[in-house]
């Protein structure tokens, strides 16, 4: 019997370091957004909320530059774990968190 893929849908946010620059943010947002269409995910939505204060200091910084991106995947691969890990090594991402979206 063939396994049946449903769409999943997915919210991703992640926070940059404040200090970029308005290029090095753009890019930095350009390549995360790339790694899920690598992926084969789907863009749906992606909104910045840009520069605003975190809940509590993290690694001396006290604002964060916030993207929120919607995308849908039906593919085999667990495409969260690696957008997880790209996000992990870059050093402009002081956070991430990417979850499933219930239907």
């Amino acid at each position: 019997m063939e396994e049946v893929k449903s769409l999943a849908h997915y919210e991703l946010m992640y926070i940059l370091k404040p200090d970029l620059g308005e290029e090095q943010t753009q890019a930095d947002i350009d390549r995360f957004n790339d790694v899920i269409t690598q992926q084969q995910g789907t863009i749906t939505k992606v909104d910045k909320w840009g520069r605003r204060k975190l809940a509590y200091e993290i690694n001396g910084l006290t604002e964060g530059f916030y993207m929120v991106v919607d995308f849908d995947y039906d593919g085999s691969e667990d495409i969260a774990n690696e957008i997880t890990r790209v996000l992990k090594i870059h050093d402009d991402v002081v956070r991430s968190i990417i979850v499933r979206l219930d239907d």
